[in-house]
């Protein structure tokens, strides 16, 4: 998908209760992100390594929140976490992408953690 016929995003809605981030874009689609799924899949180096194979599994993390969301140009957010957490930069193809791929995501993030014999609760 080339950046021309990307989705761009029309609604961005920060649920704090809910600790979820709903991404309306005009293409129709509409993704209610949980904040925990935000987070253990930051696009941050922290998280996601500088390749593949150096991904890091967080864990520890079911009650995260979402504090507040800064635009970064025209491009992405800067979601910053009650954790402290706030380095990755969330383009719209990478939220578009959380979306999409949010189920698939999530089993594979709860698979690892069993794996590693690690929990979501901190």
């Amino acid at each position: 998908m080339s950046a021309a016929e990307a989705p761009w995003p029309t609604e961005l809605r920060i649920d704090r209760a809910a600790h979820t981030l709903t991404v309306a874009f005009d293409n129709g689609e509409r993704f209610e992100l949980p904040a925990e799924l935000l987070r253990v899949e930051s696009p941050s180096a922290e998280v996601q390594g500088h390749g593949p194979s150096q991904k890091r599994l967080v864990a520890g993390r079911r009650h995260v929140g979402i504090m507040d969301v800064e635009p970064v140009g025209n491009y992405a957010i800067r979601i910053k976490f009650d954790d402290m957490h706030d380095t990755g930069m969330y383009s719209w193809r990478y939220l578009h992408h959380l979306g999409r791929e949010r189920d698939r995501l999530w089993q594979a993030y709860l698979d690892a953690l069993a794996a590693a014999g690690l929990s979501r609760d901190p």
